[in-house]
């Protein structure tokens, strides 16, 4: 074989690997972003999915005083007092983060501190001006759905 045919030999072959290296980080980018968590309201990522009418969770499976985050749907929902449950948009007004670790009437934002009331979702600490947006939901037969 002669030199040159041993240079397109390796020009081929780096032409493959680097196609199949194209695709190989298209299909990692694409399984990183599509993160998804189940119904146990831990946060993670992933994009806010249209659960209209789907059960989020058995009324028994948000603490009174508390709530819990539903960050794959974009919602929290709190139960301020016992069988009152309340929903919000999961997402700090702010900056955008996800809210997390409701507790004692108070939804907290991780990212730089701001509070809310987890019975309005109205600011108790900045720095958030703005309360977190109502969402509507259904409390049906002990089950928790978005409308």
């Amino acid at each position: 074989m002669s030199a040159g045919q041993e240079c397109q030999g390796r020009l081929g072959r780096r032409t493959v690997v680097n196609a199949v290296g194209a695709a190989g980080v298209v299909a990692v980018l694409a399984a990183c972003g599509s993160e998804q968590t189940g119904k146990t309201g831990e946060t993670g990522k992933g994009g806010a999915a249209d659960t209209s009418g789907e059960a989020l969770a058995k009324t028994a499976d948000i603490p009174e005083g508390g709530g819990v985050v539903f960050a794959d749907q974009g919602v929290v929902v709190t139960q301020p007092k016992a069988g009152e449950f309340k929903a919000f948009s999961s997402k700090c007004t702010h900056q955008g983060c996800s809210v997390k670790g409701i507790s004692e009437g108070v939804i907290n934002c991780p990212c730089h501190g701001s509070t809310f009331d987890a019975a309005t979702g109205a600011v108790t600490g900045g720095p958030a001006t703005q309360p977190l947006p109502a969402k509507a939901i259904k409390v049906e037969a002990g089950s928790i759905s978005l409308v």
